[in-house]
């Protein structure tokens, strides 16, 4: 069994899982930021303001029931998802089929010390030609 956890622990994904909890993490304000004073507040002026909270209340000994509030959240969940999806995903979507499209089309120079390195080898390797007898 402790074989088995040394296994689990040194396979890589338990690394990758757990930066991948520190970046959500650190990603989050961004995102709240995002949904609470960007896209919220544009939704909440074009559509208004989404609130189920009162349908279906009921009080039970005094305790107040709104199943209503998870068909609040689950509203603002779906448009917040929507504005997403509409305004990031699907241009992120079309430029990525553009550049797989053309991968020539973006094409990385390489950087000035490459350039001149291998300009340099190149130059290096002719002159061991010509100088080389018997050639």
């Amino acid at each position: 069994m402790l074989k088995g956890f040394k296994e689990f622990i040194s396979r890589g994904n338990v690394i990758d899982l757990a930066v991948g909890v520190i970046i959500g993490g650190a990603f989050s304000p961004i995102i709240v930021a995002l949904t609470d004073k960007v896209l919220m507040p544009l939704i909440a002026a074009i559509f208004g303001k989404p609130n189920f909270d009162q349908v279906g209340a009921f009080t039970v000994n005094g305790a107040m029931i709104m199943p209503g509030t998870i068909v609040t959240a689950l509203v603002n969940f779906l448009i917040v998802a929507a504005a997403l999806y509409f305004f990031v995903v699907a241009p992120m979507n079309k430029l990525n089929r553009k550049r797989d499209e053309n991968p020539d089309a973006v094409e990385d120079a390489p950087a000035d010390d490459v350039a001149l390195l291998t300009e340099i080898r190149d130059l290096l390797a002719q002159n061991a030609q010509h100088n080389t007898p018997g050639l």
